[in-house]
């Protein structure tokens, strides 16, 4: 989001309740009260924004190749890091070796702390509730992702906590029902306006999603999911709740799915994006630390001309490359999402090779002019080919190749081309070249289709249909705005998920939909050929970083990761 100023909900409601309205008892253990409004505004911006850092790059890499949405690859050495994104990729992920993309767990904590600092500081008056609500519902959405992804995890609430005792985990069922009970207390007493000023923020819409997302996944959260006897058709029980929480935001008439697909994803975008719910915003200059082009144009895409027409000044690493199982969803002809992939889809979908052309910097669509990298044209394979032969190092040393989990393919035009690659989240060249690779476009993390097509999966798997919608209704609201083929059937669950890989594509939802639709462990990149214990059902949590381990020395490491 390009406007090098954001506005904060906080101070604006501090506006209407002004400083002498504030004279709580304050006995904090953590830190002086602020004594102004911009002070206090400053902190709860830091509290709404904890997760900016984690998002922007290291919780991107850490979902994203953990789906079968991407495999990440290495250059003869280059980009191997220690193996940290491929054992991602081949569900063998290590806690030391891949310690920066699981230490994200850190930042999300960090984020829970913020907020109990600021709610001790603040009391719990009901003059104070418009700022405590939305700041316990930001809470209970870090704790959620906590338990998402690694299960069992902390209740900290700011009224619990002892600073002579150790922070237990709390089991993640009990961990579900607690995220619940918060964001049924808070909701509402949220925001319900949705305009520039509540952009990015919690609202009480930011409340409705994010309880359609646990009710959906409640059998997940509730139920032993690294048991193998678990199953992804067991009835839930919370699907008519995830149906009434999606009925709230659609009978708001607050977001809609008017805006095109391609544009929405843009640096460009912003509040003015009606099916944002909740979005984390970036700016180039001030609110930085979203870099997704840098992984996913190709590892020489910056020079010559230029990748997105304008030269990079800035290298790329090209190290996350699509699959070539997932790039086979975008088969639909006319789907306005086939044009994030730079690879060949649609009518196409079959063809192997695909002749790269320069994009426009400024529409985000391919112009006449082929990309070239030293003269020669530049093609992408679908397929992914680890190399063979032999190359020298930096040393001078002569490296054997073998294909293994190094998942190297080779340090040539041929290896840095495999693979089709995602420009949605399509870069403004000019802020990457002069911020250090930072991007403009802003994250959404709850969209109103996501809403449609939650309430259309909860019918389909036996909820109760609510205002004259049917499966195959929602469903089609989806395909309609994108141009793809129209269902004349209600979908099934096969259906649904491979629309949401369509739909929701770098939006890190993918890990969690594979897991809830029994659908992990399947086949998909190079994880079966290098890691034979792919199947495992454990690894549907994520292993704890090593430095959270170290932090926490009564803390067990996840099952199924060894210590």
């Amino acid at each position: 989001m390009k406007t090098r100023y954001f506005i904060s909900a906080a101070l604006l409601a501090l506006t209407t309740v002004g400083c002498t309205d504030l004279d709580v008892d304050i006995k904090s253990q953590y830190t002086e009260y602020p004594d102004s409004e911009i002070a206090l505004s400053a902190r709860i911006n830091n509290a709404y924004y904890a997760f900016r850092g984690a998002l922007g790059r290291r919780y991107d890499e850490l979902i994203s190749c953990n789906s079968d949405e991407y495999t990440a690859v290495s250059f003869d050495g280059d980009y191997l890091n220690g193996r940290d994104m491929s054992n991602i990729s081949l569900h063998m992920v290590n806690a030391d070796a891949s310690n920066s993309q699981l230490a994200v767990y850190n930042d999300i904590q960090a984020g829970i702390v913020n907020c109990n600092q600021l709610l001790m500081d603040l009391g719990e008056g009901e003059d104070q509730a418009s700022l405590t609500a939305p700041l316990r519902a930001v809470r209970a959405f870090y704790t959620f992702l906590l338990m998402d992804n690694w299960g069992d995890t902390p209740i900290i609430d700011y009224k619990v906590v002892d600073n002579n005792s150790a922070i237990e985990r709390s089991p993640r069922a009990e961990v579900a029902k607690w995220i619940e009970t918060e964001l049924l207390a808070v909701r509402d007493n949220c925001p319900s306006e949705v305009s520039e000023s509540t952009y990015g923020t919690p609202t009480c819409w930011m409340v409705d999603a994010l309880l359609a997302k646990l009710y959906i996944n409640w059998n997940v959260y509730t139920q032993d999911v690294t048991s193998s006897s678990w199953s992804s058709t067991t009835p839930n029980e919370k699907l008519n709740d995830c149906i009434a929480a999606c009925d709230r935001v659609i009978k708001s008439q607050l977001f809609n799915l008017n805006d095109g697909y391609k544009e929405k994803f843009m640096y460009t975008n912003g509040a003015q994006i009606k099916d944002f719910i909740y979005a984390m915003p970036y700016d180039a200059v001030t609110a930085q630390g979203m870099t997704y082009a840098r992984f996913r144009t190709w590892r020489r895409g910056q020079n010559d001309n230029g990748f997105y027409s304008i030269e990079m000044t800035n290298s790329v690493g090209g190290n996350m490359t699509l699959t070539p199982e997932f790039v086979e969803l975008f088969c639909l002809p006319g789907d306005d999402r086939n044009t994030v992939i730079a690879g060949n889809t649609g009518e196409n979908i079959d063809e192997e090779s695909f002749d790269v052309y320069q994009y426009d910097n400024a529409t985000g669509m391919p112009t006449n002019v082929r990309n070239t990298y030293k003269g020669d044209l530049v093609t992408f394979s679908k397929s992914i080919s680890l190399a063979t032969g032999s190359y020298t190092d930096n040393s001078g040393n002569v490296i054997i190749r073998t294909p293994d989990a190094d998942l190297n393919c080779g340090a040539t035009l041929t290896g840095w081309t495999q693979g089709y690659r995602s420009i949605k989240f399509f870069p403004d060249i000019n802020d990457y070249n002069v911020y250090s690779r930072n991007q403009d476009n802003d994250v959404p993390i709850f969209r109103y289709a996501d809403i449609i097509l939650m309430k259309c999966e909860a019918i389909v798997r036996g909820g109760t249909a609510t205002l004259g919608d049917t499966p195959q209704s929602l469903f089609n609201q989806i395909r309609t705005y994108v141009h793809a083929p129209e269902l004349n059937h209600d979908p099934d669950l096969q259906e649904i998920l491979d629309e949401r890989g369509r739909e929701f594509l770098d939006e890190h939802w993918r890990r969690n939909d594979l897991i809830r639709f029994g659908d992990f462990e399947r086949d998909w990149g190079f994880k079966y050929d290098y890691n034979p214990d792919a199947a495992n059902p454990q690894y549907r949590l994520l292993p704890l970083a090593r430095d959270v381990l170290n932090a926490n020395t009564n803390w067990k490491q996840n099952p199924g990761y060894g210590e």
